[in-house]
């Protein structure tokens, strides 16, 4: 029987018609999508649906769902799908994370030309009868300086065209190589010196917690003074109060948005504030991005609906159904790896080695690579999965090398990674043990053998006593709940490490007394994926 596809949202007849020509059934319904009750009464019929953002998969729509095997996302962002139930109930979540990279940055360009020549109010005074020449006095962008911060697909394309307008353009971006950086005609600075120097701020970064409110109050205030400011990305990365409150000091001297931290904004600071352009979240707004992600959806449901061959998705590896079966607790274990490294590392990798012995040298090495590279660059992008993760990977310039052998020591295989970042080298090594449970079995070259839960703690220190005395006891003091705790040390007196899993995320209160004791060198509050 041919696999049925319901399209719930808006999309294309083209695209709709790639699902025929492949010999689909589809049921293109673009306004069921606005309607709760009715998509829950229908979606048991249906082996994938086709949404852009007006389809909301609940847990509660899910539960009727019996059917259903892959949910196709017209666009990025799938904050209207709930991954995780969909995750429990086996279905897989794909977006089409390209489409619409081109449009989004034309349109931060856009707002860029826009802010500096102050278009939109000249636009209304001209057209209310006035002719205010001497009041819209602009300024030029050649020679200017253009901070980008965030230069991954989006954010590099804006350094191009940027590059092209006779810009000068610094970036900061964690995983930006030096050598990458020389490719891109860009200089990579940190964020205090982009804020110094910078007479243009624009954000292409992901919302999480390492960039929310990136552009901070204390940021904001360390900008040059007749900055302008572009966010394009995600609401939330800007302290807009604070902007505002600068706007009006002229200390900034104009903003242009498109994203806010509540959206639909039907109210904000920054509104009615002079050169200061808004737009209704327009980024991916136009026919060719539109259209770019329609058929990309298409083909991808299609390919695996059909063939099994699995595109862009969030919540599952690239692999046959044959190799996931095996593979699954060696790719958990990749991604925690990584995840480990991304999560410790604050400085931009340059390589990345990755050795698989045994066992792990005979499966997919290719998958094992991506959830190595996706659980690294999930630190500060939750969007990244297996599929985009090695090519953002390559885009920042990051060498990727591995090695594989034969079983040795007491394992029947591990999985090893090698970094070196600009200022330092980090290994960690993991194993699975015959339970199926991922493990942790060295970290620094230090022998641990540490169950990885979902909240846990990194603690590194001097191998002296009365260290875990103390760990332990301000912890109970916090209420953290300790489920599990590993250490091990490279020797006596010498380096030592611990790893402690915990019931509930850790506070950071606690964390702030740990640092105070000035007994560890190291304290990092840690998540994994359940």
């Amino acid at each position: 029987m041919a696999p049925k596809v319901l399209v719930s949202d808006s999309l294309s007849e083209t695209a709709v018609q790639i699902f025929r020509d492949r010999g689909i059934e589809v049921d293109f319904l673009p306004a069921l999508g606005k309607d709760k009750d009715k998509l829950a009464e229908v979606i048991g019929k249906y082996d994938g649906l086709a949404i852009r953002s007006a389809t909301k998969v609940t847990a509660a729509l899910l539960e009727h769902a019996t059917n259903l095997k892959v949910v196709g996302r017209a666009g990025i962002g799938t904050d209207n799908v709930d991954k995780e139930a969909a995750s429990k109930k086996g279905v897989i979540v794909m977006n089409t994370p390209f489409g619409n990279m081109i449009t989004t940055a034309e349109h931060a360009i856009a707002m860029m030309f826009a802010v500096a020549r102050q278009l939109p109010e000249a636009s209304a005074s001209t057209h209310a009868g006035k002719w205010e020449k001497s009041k819209f006095m602009g300024v030029e962008l050649t020679a200017k300086t253009l901070g980008v911060i965030g230069a991954g697909n989006i954010g590099g394309i804006v350094c191009n065209r940027a590059l092209g307008l006779k810009m000068k353009v610094v970036a900061y971006d964690p995983f930006l190589s030096e050598e990458r950086a020389s490719e891109m005609g860009v200089e990579k600075v940190e964020l205090d010196e982009l804020l110094k120097r910078a007479d243009f701020i624009t954000l292409h970064v992901p919302l999480t917690d390492s960039t929310r409110n990136i552009l901070s109050k204390e940021n904001l205030e360390k900008t040059k003074k007749g900055v302008r400011i572009i966010n394009c990305a995600r609401g939330g990365l800007v302290d807009e109060m604070a902007l505002a409150e600068l706007l009006k000091s002229g200390h900034v001297a104009g903003a242009a948005f498109d994203v806010f931290a509540v959206e639909p904004a039907t109210e904000n600071p920054l509104f009615n504030l002079p050169n200061v352009v808004c737009t209704p979240h327009l980024g991916a707004s136009t026919t060719e991005a539109q259209e770019n992600v329609a058929l990309q959806v298409a083909e991808q449901m299609s390919n695996y609906l059909l063939d099994g061959a699995v595109e862009n998705a969030l919540n599952m590896p690239s692999m046959t159904a044959e190799e996931a079966k095996v593979m699954g607790p060696w790719v958990k274990l990749a991604e925690s790896l990584g995840s480990f490294i991304g999560q410790v590392t604050e400085e931009a990798i340059e390589t990345i080695n990755i050795t698989y012995d045994g066992v792990a040298s005979e499966m997919n090495l290719k998958a094992l690579e991506a959830a190595v590279i996706a659980g690294i660059m999930q630190a500060v992008n939750p969007d990244v999965n297996m599929v985009s993760a090695p090519l953002i990977a390559k885009e920042r310039g990051i060498q990727i090398s591995k090695t594989t052998q034969d079983a040795s020591g007491t394992f029947d295989g591990f999985i090893k990674l090698d970094i070196q970042t600009v200022e330092k080298y980090r290994t960690i090594a993991g194993t699975v043990f015959s339970d199926g449970k991922p493990r942790f079995i060295q970290i620094k070259g230090i022998t641990i053998d540490s169950e990885i839960g979902e909240h846990m703690l990194y603690t590194t220190n001097k191998d002296v006593p009365g260290v875990l005395g103390k760990l332990g006891t301000l912890l109970a003091e916090h209420g953290e709940n300790i489920a599990n705790f590993t250490l091990g040390r490279a020797s006596e007196g010498g380096d030592a490490i611990a790893m402690t899993f915990l019931d509930t995320p850790i506070k950071a209160e606690t964390v702030a007394a740990l640092k105070d004791t000035g007994l560890f060198q190291r304290v990092i509050p840690l998540h994994f994926k359940a």
